[in-house]
């Protein structure tokens, strides 16, 4: 138990400091998916011509926008995600061999989905303060005011219901495919290196690195579809699920629009990855030393309380 919670605390630090580093890439890659209009003055023609537009618009703060809570929903996401995963390993690898193919994406599909249902309301949040665009002039500022987590959480309940905090439920579900190809790519490859030599932090680097790569460019198509359906969603551009969102965006956008974006989020995607894996692999042994330093201290005020204990009833036998 106390190893799967150190596999959370761990992932969850990582996924934090690895969101940071990257956040500025977020924004750009969302905001080029969720663009339909590419002609327009204002659209952005590229993930360059993004960081441009809004670094002049919006000034550095618009890199990012939503920020805490994309650190508050991959905390909790890695957080939920590694202790299902690393529970269902651990029932696999009590038969004394490597984890298969198999048993690796059984994991990684229920942990995966575990997260979803739970964190799919911090995404939509994220999803529509990223790719909201905040004005530098002030007068601008007053028309259009900067909405804090709660007060968009509070928007999205009061103009779409509470429902629409899951939406793109279905699309993310599908993705769910993303983290077990990445895991399984990462977990073979890993096992096989094992073989020959100690892994180092330049190792989880790459491998972390690789295995994403792997996962995002197979499954990119779906991340679009995602994003778009986690917008508020208006009358003559609703999708009314992930294959009428599919259809809608080749039929208006051709093949290409499901891969908006693509160039930014491969970077993003593959450098978070690889920050993840690279201090989780770090903050696992520190997590599990803490851990096991917090059991001793209960252990030991355990035994003090249980000695006061007897000392009294020593006390009232003699009495």
């Amino acid at each position: 138990m106390s190893e799967n919670v150190a596999h959370a605390l761990s992932g969850a630090g990582g996924g934090i400091i690895s969101m940071v580093l990257t956040y500025p890439l977020i924004t750009v890659s969302s905001r080029l998916q969720v663009q339909k209009d590419t002609k327009g003055a204002d659209a952005y023609k590229g993930g360059k011509d993004t960081i441009v537009k809004i670094l002049k618009n919006e000034g550095f703060r618009g890199l990012y926008s939503g920020l805490n809570s994309a650190i508050f929903g991959i905390a909790l996401t890695n957080g939920v995600y590694y202790y299902f995963y690393e529970s269902i390993k651990a029932v696999f690898e009590k038969i004394e061999r490597p984890i298969s193919v198999i048993e690796s994406m059984i994991a990684g599909a229920i942990a995966g989905s575990a997260t979803v249902l739970v964190t799919n309301p911090i995404w939509v949040v994220n999803t529509r303060m990223t790719t909201r665009k905040e004005p530098l002039d002030e007068n601008e500022k007053q028309k259009h005011k900067k909405l804090g987590t709660i007060k968009t959480i509070s928007k999205i309940i009061n103009e779409d219901g509470i429902k629409s905090l899951w939406q793109g439920v279905v699309p993310a579900l599908i993705l769910v495919i993303n983290p077990i190809i990445q895991y399984t790519v990462y977990e073979q490859i890993k096992a096989r290196i094992e073989k020959f030599k100690e892994l180092g932090n330049l190792d989880f680097f790459l491998l972390g690195a690789i295995s994403k790569l792997v996962a995002t460019g197979s499954t990119y198509p779906y991340i679009v579809i995602k994003s778009r359906m986690q917008l508020r969603q208006t009358d003559d551009a609703r999708y009314k699920n992930t294959w009428d969102g599919l259809q809608k965006i080749i039929a208006n956008e051709g093949y290409s629009g499901l891969y908006k974006g693509i160039a930014s989020k491969l970077l993003q995607s593959v450098l978070t990855a690889a920050f993840l894996f690279m201090y989780k692999e770090a903050l696992f042994k520190l997590s599990v030393k803490i851990l096991s330093l917090m059991k001793i201290k209960n252990v030991e005020a355990l035994f003090k309380l249980s000695v006061k204990k007897l000392s009294l009833m020593k006390i009232k036998n003699v009495q």
